[in-house]
């Protein structure tokens, strides 16, 4: 399983519905109601989310749980299915101390779990740090070190860029590794405004590119190398494994990953306010606007007539097709857990296109009919139950078809901005 950086969830949901709907994309279409809730508690216990199981995740205008909750909450997604490997990009990032610790001690108590854990991480403090099994340092895509991680020091030292005692070793490392700042180094000591101490120790001297040189030359012919190649030629003895599509494919039947999504979609739906209830309220507004501006002027059967109707026609479907931009904030956000979703091969493009058409379709009709019911007797158009039911089917499928454009845009362009100029050019 693949856990991305910045994980999107549906922020009306609660931990515990996002963990159901995900396990029941992935796991067999055969497993009860029962073992499910056992999969999604063993998962909500793992990660420490008893206590916000019920919380709502949040959005623009509910409050959720917390950053660090998010990252776990995100590693929970994926070890549902419990995978023998489990890749992390950087799960700490943008987390206090407190926070970023407790996510990787919750990664090492998985790895201790039978799992093989495997993750970038930026700066980790001493406490994380310490809690590494492996370490692999890389610079400019050259390796400087791999082993076991409390035995990097001694390379560094035997390479002569001994660490501090006070200080962090991954605080050092990247001190020895990193040459972005070696022209602003030179600079500083060349204008007398950086002095060497013994906190910073003699080695902030030479360059780094020097620095680094000496330790990728120093670990090619090191210990370390020799037994982590050892290792690698032992892995990678062929032997009966199973593949990655099989790894990875969801279990659930098409059908079931359909009934899933649809009633998340649904779910979602219904909580948010702003995508589809308050188009509702605005559509039933300018209805009533615009059939007080034109009212009764169906009565009457002359060439002035037939223009007022043609223009409040013109002028409703007009105006409810351009208002499917105010739903661009809701398709971005669903573009974000589907792209996660996507890269873990929950579901398929078609299944999500399908649910998510069914679980507008009942907003669709309610912003048709509704509109249709008030500009239609207020106006005064052509009498029959049939001509009202041509002018809400015609609104009905309008709005799919922009519906859909919009959403498909919204795949296209992610960011909201772009995505309200493009869509305002496209209708």
């Amino acid at each position: 399983a693949y856990v991305t950086q910045e994980c999107g969830f549906l922020g009306t949901l609660t931990v515990r519905e996002t963990i159901t709907y995900s396990a029941a994309l992935r796991l067999p279409s055969a497993t009860s109601r029962g073992e499910l809730e056992v999969v999604v508690e063993r998962a909500i216990s793992e990660m420490g989310l008893e206590e916000c199981g019920d919380t709502l995740i949040g959005n623009w205008h509910l409050r959720g749980i917390s950053g660090g909750e998010r990252k776990r909450l995100g590693i929970a997604l994926e070890i549902v299915t419990q995978p023998c490997l489990l890749l992390l990009d950087e799960p700490t990032s943008g987390l206090d101390s407190a926070a970023a610790f407790f996510v990787a001690q919750t990664l090492r108590n998985l790895a201790r779990n039978g799992r093989t854990v495997v993750s970038s991480i930026h700066q980790p403090s001493g406490e994380v740090f310490a809690l590494f099994d492996d370490l692999l340092l890389l610079s400019n895509g050259e390796t400087i070190y791999f082993g076991e991680s409390d035995k990097a020091i001694e390379l560094f030292a035997e390479a002569g860029v001994p660490c501090p005692t006070k200080r962090n070793p991954s605080d050092h490392f990247l001190r020895c590794t990193n040459s972005d700042f070696d022209s602003v180094n030179k600079t500083l000591m060349d204008s007398n405004r950086f002095t060497v101490t013994e906190e910073t120790g003699p080695t902030i001297e030479l360059p780094t590119t020097e620095i680094r040189a000496r330790l990728i030359q120093k670990y090619r012919y090191s210990k370390f190398a020799a037994v982590a190649e050892a290792r690698m030629a032992q892995l990678s003895t062929p032997g009966p494994a199973a593949t990655y599509e099989e790894i990875t494919r969801s279990q659930a039947t098409w059908m079931k990953q359909l009934t899933t999504l649809t009633r998340r979609s649904f779910t979602n739906m219904c909580r948010d306010f702003g995508y589809y209830w308050l188009r509702i309220i605005v559509f039933i507004i300018v209805a009533l606007s615009a059939g007080s501006v034109f009212y009764r002027v169906g009565e009457n059967f002359g060439a002035t007539s037939i223009l007022s109707r043609g223009a409040c026609g013109g002028y409703v479907s007009g105006y409810m097709v351009f208002m499917t931009i105010g739903g661009f904030p809701s398709f971005i956000e669903e573009m974000k857990v589907f792209s996660r979703e996507r890269l873990n091969r929950h579901y398929g493009i078609v299944v999500y296109i399908l649910s998510n058409f069914i679980s507008s379709f009942p907003f669709l009709v309610v912003m048709s009919l509704s509109t249709a019911s008030i500009t239609y007797y207020m106006v005064k158009y052509h009498p029959g139950f049939d001509h009202f039911i041509f002018a809400s089917v015609a609104l009905f499928l309008s709005l799919s078809v922009t519906e859909s454009c919009m959403m498909a845009i919204a795949a296209f362009v992610p960011n909201f901005l772009m995505a309200v100029m493009a869509g305002s050019g496209f209708v």
